[in-house]
Order: C-alpha cells, then sequence, then structure tokens
C-alpha cells in the first residue's frame, strides 16, 4: 500500500498548507469566523456541500445501503432535502443579519439575551457534532496504518485541530474546496461504478437480493419520519450551517449556491446507497454494517486508487469536523465566554480592549483538545450525533423558526420553549433510550406548545426592537439603540 499511503500523506501534508496559507488572510474577526462574508457561488457551493456530508453520510450512508438497500439513502437525503430549504426560503435573510451566531440572530429578532441559554444548547449540540467526526478518524486510520484507536483520533483531531487554529475560516474554507473535489472523485466518479461492476451489474444486484432491498420505502416510514425531523430541521438552525451562510458573498450566492449544493447531497445519498447495496452482495455476512465502505474499498480497488477513496472518506470526516469545530469555538467564545467576561467588566473587572482573531484561535485550539479527549473516552457514534441533533431541535428549533415566522413570538416564549424542550429530550432520552423516537417527537410537541403559550400571554416584543429586526432582514443597519434593546425576560 505504498501508493495509497504516499497518496494519503500528501492529501494531509495539503491540508496543513491550506492551513498555514489562510493564516496569512485572516486578520480580522469577520475574516476569521466567516471569511470575510465574501465567497462566491462555486466556493461557498463547494464548501457547503463538504461540510454537511461527513463520515456519517459516507461511511454512514454506505452502511445503511448495506442493512436496507436503496432505501438506506433516505438519511443523507433528508439532510440534502434540509440544505435545499434552507438555501430557498431562509438563507438570504440569514446572510443579510450580518451576525456570527445563532444566539446573535435570537437576541436581534427577540431583544433579549440569548446567549447564555440557548448558546449552551447549541455549544452542546457542535461539540458532540465534532466529536462523533472525530471518532470515525479511528476507522480510515485503522484501514490505512493499522495503528489502535486512540492514535488514530489523536492523529486526525491534530490535523483538523492546527489547521482550523491557523487559518479559521478561511482555512477551513479552502481545505474543504480540496475535501468536495476529492469527495467527489474517490466516491461518486471512482467507488460508486467500480463497486457496481464488481457486484456483477445492477440485474446481478437484483438477482442476489431480496425485493425489500429495491423498494424506496424499504428502511420504513417511522424512519424516514424521523430523519426529517432531526436531519432535515437540523439543517436550518445548526451554527455550523448557519456560520457557512454567513460566508456567501451575496443573497443570490447564499440561495443559489445553497440549492446546488443541496441538490448534490441527493446525488451523494443515491450513490452511498448504491455502493452499500452492492457491498452487499460482494460482502453478505459482514459483522458490522459500517464496515462495508472500508471493506470495499480495501479488496476490490486497485492501488491508487484506494488510496483517494480512502482521502476522500478521510475529507468527508475532516470537512464535518473542521465545520463543527469552528462553530462550537465560535459560540463558546462569543455567546457565553464574551458575555460573562462583559458581566465581569460591567462588575468593575478590566475593560481592556483584547485580539479578537487571537482569541478566537485560542477558543479552537481549546475546543479541538477538549474534542479529541471526549472522542477517546466515547465509543458509541451514533448514540452521540442522536444527542447532539435531539437536543438541537428538541431546544432550539422552534423559537428560531418561531422568531423568522411568527411576528407575535416572545421572549419569553422563546426561553421556555429552549428551556422545556431541551429538558423534555434530555428526560426522555433517558426513560426511553437514546435512540428511540419518543424523545424528539415528545420535546418538539412541548417546546411547540410552550412557545405558543407563554408567547399569547405575554406583552407582544417591543416595536422598536421588530422594527431594527426588520432593517436587518431588509439588509439594512438598525440604530445602535434599537439594535441593543433587551428584555428583562431573556433568550
Amino acid at each position: 500500500m505504498a501508493v495509497d499511503y504516499a497518496v494519503i500523506v500528501v492529501y494531509l501534508a495539503g491540508m496543513l498548507a491550506m492551513g498555514w496559507w489562510g493564516m496569512r488572510r485572516a486578520k480580522s474577526k469577520s475574516e476569521f469566523l466567516v471569511a470575510g462574508r465574501r465567497l462566491g457561488p462555486w466556493m461557498y457551493s463547494g464548501t457547503m456541500a463538504a461540510i454537511v456530508l461527513g463520515g456519517a453520510s459516507t461511511i454512514g450512508g454506505v452502511g445503511l445501503g448495506y442493512k436496507y438497500g436503496l432505501s438506506g439513502a433516505w438519511m443523507v437525503l433528508t439532510i440534502g432535502l434540509g440544505l435545499l430549504a434552507l438555501s430557498v426560503f431562509f438563507s438570504a435573510r440569514i446572510a443579510r443579519l450580518k451576525v456570527y451566531t445563532v444566539s446573535e440572530m435570537l437576541d436581534l429578532r427577540y431583544g433579549g439575551r440569548a446567549g447564555i441559554i440557548s448558546g449552551v444548547v447549541m455549544w452542546a449540540y457542535t461539540l458532540m457534532l465534532a466529536v462523533t467526526s472525530t471518532i470515525a478518524y479511528a476507522t480510515i486510520f485503522d484501514v490505512l496504518f493499522d495503528v489502535n484507536r486512540t492514535v488514530a483520533i489523536v492523529l486526525g483531531g491534530t490535523i483538523v485541530v492546527a489547521y482550523s487554529t491557523l487559518g479559521g475560516m478561511w482555512s477551513i474554507t479552502l481545505t474543504d474546496m480540496v475535501q468536495f473535489v476529492v469527495k467527489t472523485i474517490g466516491v461518486l466518479l471512482l467507488l460508486l461504478p467500480i463497486a457496481v461492476v464488481k457486484a456483477g451489474g445492477f440485474s446481478e444486484m437484483k438477482a442476489q437480493l431480496p425485493t425489500e432491498y429495491f423498494d424506496p420505502l424499504g428502511i420504513g416510514g417511522e424512519t424516514i419520519f424521523t430523519y426529517v425531523l432531526i436531519y432535515t430541521f437540523g439543517m436550518l438552525i445548526g451554527q455550523d450551517i448557519w456560520q457557512r451562510v454567513f460566508t456567501a458573498r451575496s443573497d443570490r450566492t447564499a440561495r443559489w449556491g445553497g440549492t446546488v449544493a443541496g441538490t448534490y447531497c441527493l446525488v451523494y445519498a443515491i450513490a452511498g446507497a448504491v455502493i452499500g447495496t452492492a457491498a452487499k452482495v460482494m460482502y453478505p455476512d459482514l459483522a458490522s454494517a459500517d464496515a462495508a465502505f472500508a471493506t470495499i474499498v480495501k479488496d476490490e480497488l486497485p492501488m491508487g486508487v484506494r488510496g483517494l477513496v480512502l482521502a476522500a472518506a478521510l475529507a468527508a470526516v475532516m470537512s464535518t469536523s473542521s465545520g463543527a469545530l469552528i462553530a462550537c469555538a465560535t459560540v463558546a467564545n462569543n455567546d457565553i465566554w464574551s458575555r460573562l467576561r462583559g458581566a465581569v467588566v460591567r462588575d468593575g473587572g478590566s475593560g481592556e480592549p483584547h485580539d479578537e482573531v487571537k482569541g478566537n484561535r485560542a477558543f479552537i485550539l481549546i475546543m479541538g483538545i477538549g474534542v479529541i479527549l471526549i472522542a477517546i473516552a466515547l465509543n458509541d457514534v451514533v448514540e452521540a450525533l442522536t444527542v447532539a441533533y435531539n437536543l438541537l431541535v428538541g431546544g432550539l428549533l422552534v423559537p428560531i423558526l418561531g422568531g423568522l415566522l411568527w411576528r407575535r413570538g416572545t421572549a419569553a416564549g422563546a426561553l421556555a420553549a429552549v428551556c422545556v424542550g431541551g429538558v423534555a429530550v434530555i428526560g426522555l432520552m433517558a426513560y426511553y433510550g437514546i435512540l428511540a423516537n419518543q424523545p424528539i417527537y415528545y420535546g418538539l410537541l412541548s417546546s411547540l406548545t410552550v412557545y405558543v403559550v407563554v408567547s399569547l400571554a405575554t406583552p407582544p416584543t417591543d416595536a422598536a426592537v421588530l422594527a431594527a429586526w426588520r432593517e436587518r432582514l431588509a439588509g439594512r443597519e438598525s440604530s445602535p439603540s434599537a439594535a441593543s434593546t433587551t428584555s428583562p425576560s431573556g433568550v
């Protein structure tokens, strides 16, 4: 595998070089966190597709295809549908807000302080998302170098932390573009046709496998509905996704670039399911469905091509991991630490100016080390990812979409929805089990109910706050006094 190793080493060295180059461009907070808000359509599309299609979409998508056939595409399909919905209906408005985090959007809409509560929920989601991506390095590096799990996690995690810390969003954007190209070539143009040919073609696959493997709904209606709730809605509100929207050069870039990325996700979903179905024909008795990707790559691909496809898997994991890491650090610094620091200053602490780029860089490094340590301690990727999305959707979906779509929503209603939805999801996961469907169903319903009831029972949002909100949605800066109006209840 010397040639394969060479391909991987060159790829990893390229990632670090991109990080060093990005460091030279990241001279301000805007450059470091949102790439100066100036990505064009092609770069925006590539980086958006790269971040949403991670290890779960690649290795997990092939695994679902191995287990359920073509209907295994539904998990990644719902991700693509969520990205399409975000791009068509919300991205232009989100981009015009010119904020850095989801919690800042809640501040603007409700006139309260969103950071400490909604920020903690979003931080927990992005942290677990980064952890699950980091755990996935173990699978890939085990195939590549036959190293133990801890070494694999440290190796992969260190590279991502290094280039993310160096150049922030510019480094991540550049590496994501490379990763997008590598994934497209490795998975769509190489692995897909080779897997189908090795399995004997579609006619042989149909002859060898049960009929339900080719039923579009074979995975089950309830499972598909749960995927929609978790992943489609999760795409609408995740900090990691919004932070990419903030990088768009214009409303049009955010809308059409995101639409292209969402469409690409749909194609990627079907490809993963087909590859998994082909693997079922070739290896009908694998101990784990998630081993299908690594097995077919290791045993069926020629030298050099194998290295490129493994680099594609590594690219998928790294793009999601780096996007989640910078989102986690941004929320920790801007929504939690900066607000606590501001409270200290108001109470008589030091108010000396500080280097915002240096501060955000330090937070990425700290969060990155924490992510690596947690990934070493945890084993179950699916459970960790489920916890992340359940917290996100159960706690924040209603107040975020409510703020965008319902004028009557109030700060008190949003605060109640975050607290009740988050607590309900955690309690129901403890009662029914982490992988059960009930926590997200009942958690989301309780959040919606509380949001509507409390909003209607409390005074409407101040007119000045709503006026400032409408100005920002229209792409016009509001007056400082209107933008800083706060509600005593807070979000």
